[in-house]
Parts: C-alpha cells; sequence; structure tokens
C-alpha cells in the first residue's frame, strides 16, 4: 500500500531539517545543554523596516527568562552568522 500525500497539506517538513540545524548554532554559539528545549518559527515581523517574515528563536532554559533572538530573515536563509549577530555574540 502507498502512502497517500496531500498536496493541501503544510509544507513543515521542509523546514524541519533546517530547524534543526539552527538548534544545533545555536547550542554550538551559547554552549546550550542538550536538554534545553530551543524553539524556532517563522512568524510575520511587524516592526518598521523588518520584513514581512523573521526567525525568531528561543532559548528555555529552566529557572531563567526565556532567551529570544530574532532574525530578519526566513529560516531557510539564516546563518551561523546571522544568529551569532543577532545574539550580541562573537562566533
Amino acid at each position: 500500500m502507498t502512502k497517500f500525500d496531500n498536496p493541501l497539506a503544510p509544507k513543515f517538513g521542509r523546514l524541519k531539517d533546517k530547524s534543526a540545524e539552527i538548534k544545533g548554532w545555536v547550542r554550538d554559539l551559547m554552549n546550550v545543554p542538550t536538554d534545553t528545549p530551543i524553539t524556532v518559527a517563522e512568524l510575520a515581523c511587524r516592526d518598521e523596516g523588518c520584513p514581512d517574515i523573521e526567525t525568531v528563536i528561543g532559548v528555555l532554559e529552566p529557572e531563567k527568562p526565556i532567551t529570544k533572538i530574532r532574525v530578519h530573515a526566513t529560516m531557510t536563509e539564516v546563518t551561523k552568522a546571522n544568529i551569532a549577530e543577532a545574539a550580541g555574540l562573537k562566533q
């Protein structure tokens, strides 16, 4: 039996690998333990001069405020250098 591929289904799979890559860069740049959750999402950006879509990264360390990193690019365009710059880190 073959799997039915719904052409109307969301295309989240294409970003799954990129999301994992971004999380790896964040762990590397910020020395985040592997058991600390990191979220990556594309959101509409409403700030002046911001592109229509931005990538927002959240580092959810226990008993600390959430660290938010905003990169003014789509997930597919994000690089490790973009994250370092947005987080104020040296690469």
